[in-house]
C-alpha cells in the first residue's frame, strides 16, 4: 500500500478523496435524524436511506453518460455538482420542509453512484494494474477508519448547531476535493464516438457482466449474500437488547469494534488479493460473514466482540475483491457503465434485505435469523470459492493453476519439453 502512495498523482487523488469521504460520513446519517426531528418518525427517517438508494434504479444511464466524458474534468464537475445540490438544505425549517431533505437525498444518491463510477475509471488510469488492489485498499481503509467517527461527529454537531452547520461541511469537503483533482494532469484522450443505437449502449455494462465469468460468477455470489447481509442492520439492536439486555446505545459500541475490523481489513486487503486474485478475495470477505453471523446467535459479549471484528474484516475484502476485478476485466470504455451497473446489482438486494430485517425481527426470533444469515452466506463464500480461479492472482494466466515449486528430483530427472 505504501508503493501506491509514493505515487504523486495518486497521492493527490487520494487527499481528494479524504475530503469528499469526509463529507460523506458525516451527511448520511446526520439526514435521517433532521428527518426523524422533524417529523418524530422512525419510518420517515428510515426512508431518507431508502431515498438515497432509489436512484441505484437509473445506474446504467449514469454509467452511460459518465462513459461519453474523461474522467478528470468529469469528476470535478460532478463534485462541484453535489455541493451545489445541497444548498436547498439552508431552506428547512420544520416539518413542512421535510420534502426537501428527501428530494436532497435522492439527488444525493444519484451523485454518489455518479461519482463512484468515475472514480473508477479514474484510478484505472492512474495506477498500473499491479497496484489497483493497493489503491482500493487504501481508499477502503480511509473509508472504513471514517465510519469509526464520522457519523457519531455528524450526529453530535447537528444536535449541537443544527443542519446548516452539517450542510456547509459537506459542500467544502466536495469543493476541496474538486479543487484538488482539477490539479491532476492526465493525459486522456475523448471518449470514442458511440457505435451503437442508444438502447443497446445503455446495457453494454450489464451485457458486458453477464458475459465475463469472473464477474458474472463474483456478482452472483455477492449478490446472493447481500440478500440476507442486510438483515444485521435490524438484528443487532436485537442482540443488543434481548441477547445482551443492554441500551440500545451500546449498539454504538459493537459498530466501533466493527470498524476496528474494517480497518484490520482494508489493510489487509491487497495482500490477500495479490496471494489469491480478486474473486478469492471476495469469497473470503462473503464467507467471514458467516460465522461471524453465526457467533451472533449465542448472546456473549467477548463472542459477540470477536464476531464483529471478523464481519468489519469482511467487508474491505468483498469492496477490494470487486472493485479491482472489475477495474482490470473491463474495458476502458465500458468501465463508467460496468461499476454502476455493479453498484446497482450489489446495493440493490442489500436495501431489500435491510427493509425485510426490520420487518422479519418483529415476527422470528432475532437467534433464528442470525443463523440464517450465517448459513446462506458460508454458502455463498463457499460458491465464490470454488470459482477463485477464474481470476488467478497477478501473473498467473487466466485458466492457469498458480506454479508450484518443483521437487529437488525433479531437476535431476529428464522430462518431455513443455512450451
Amino acid at each position: 500500500m505504501r508503493t501506491v502512495l509514493r505515487r504523486p498523482d495518486f497521492r493527490l487523488l487520494f487527499g481528494a478523496l479524504l475530503a469528499s469521504m469526509a463529507a460523506e460520513s458525516i451527511l448520511l446519517l446526520a439526514l435521517a435524524i433532521w428527518v426523524k426531528d422533524l417529523t418524530g418518525s422512525d419510518g420517515l427517517a428510515g426512508a431518507t436511506i431508502f431515498a438515497i438508494i432509489a436512484p441505484m434504479t437509473l445506474a446504467p444511464l449514469v454509467g452511460w453518460v459518465v462513459d461519453r466524458y474523461r474522467r478528470r474534468p468529469f469528476f470535478v464537475a460532478a463534485n462541484l455538482g453535489t455541493a451545489m445540490l445541497l444548498t436547498p438544505l439552508f431552506a428547512v425549517r420544520d416539518r413542512a420542509d421535510v420534502w426537501i431533505i428527501y428530494v436532497v437525498a435522492a439527488l444525493y444518491g444519484l451523485s454518489y453512484l455518479t461519482l463512484s463510477a468515475t472514480l473508477s475509471g479514474l484510478i484505472r488510469q492512474l495506477v498500473p494494474s499491479e497496484l489497483l488492489a493497493d489503491a482500493n485498499g487504501a481508499l477502503q481503509t480511509v473509508r472504513q477508519g471514517l465510519r469509526l467517527g464520522g457519523p457519531l461527529a455528524g450526529a453530535a454537531l447537528y444536535a449541537a448547531v443544527g443542519g446548516w452547520l452539517l450542510t456547509t461541511l459537506a459542500m467544502v469537503g466536495f469543493v476541496t476535493a474538486a479543487a484538488v483533482v482539477g490539479l491532476l494532469r492526465v493525459a486522456e484522450a475523448e471518449p470514442a464516438a458511440a457505435t451503437l443505437r442508444w438502447p443497446a449502449e445503455l446495457g453494454a455494462g450489464l451485457r458486458h457482466l453477464a458475459g465475463e465469468p469472473a464477474l458474472r460468477r463474483a456478482l452472483l455470489g455477492y449478490g446472493l449474500g447481500s440478500l440476507v447481509m442486510g438483515f444485521s442492520e435490524s438484528l443487532i439492536f436485537a442482540y443488543v437488547d434481548q441477547g445482551l439486555d443492554r441500551d440500545a446505545a451500546f449498539v454504538g459500541v459493537l459498530v466501533t469494534v466493527q470498524g476496528v475490523g474494517g480497518l484490520v481489513g482494508g489493510l489487509l486487503s491487497p495482500a490477500v488479493v495479490r496471494r489469491i486474485g480478486e474473486v478469492g478475495a471476495l469469497a473470503a470477505g462473503v464467507t467471514f460473514f458467516g460465522p461471524a453471523a453465526l457467533a451472533l446467535a449465542w448472546p456473549d459479549l467477548r463472542l459477540g466482540v470477536l464476531a464483529l471484528l471478523l464481519a468489519g474484516v469482511s467487508l474491505p475484502l468483498t469492496m477490494v475483491g470487486l472493485a479491482t476485478l472489475i477495474q482490470r476485466r473491463t474495458p476502458p470504455r465500458l468501465l463508467g457503465r460496468v461499476a454502476a451497473a455493479s453498484e446497482a446489482l450489489v446495493s440493490g438486494p442489500q436495501a431489500c434485505s435491510i427493509g425485510a430485517g426490520a420487518l422479519l425481527v418483529g415476527v422470528f426470533d432475532y437467534r433464528l435469523l442470525f443463523v440464517l444469515v450465517g448459513v446462506v452466506t458460508t454458502a455463498a463464500g463457499a460458491w465464490l470459492w470454488r470459482g477463485r480461479r477464474l481470476s488467478p492472482p497477478l501473473g498467473t494466466p487466466a485458466g492457469v493453476p498458480s506454479p508450484r515449486r518443483p521437487h529437488p528430483a525433479e531437476h535431476l530427472t529428464p522430462g518431455p519439453t513443455r512450451l
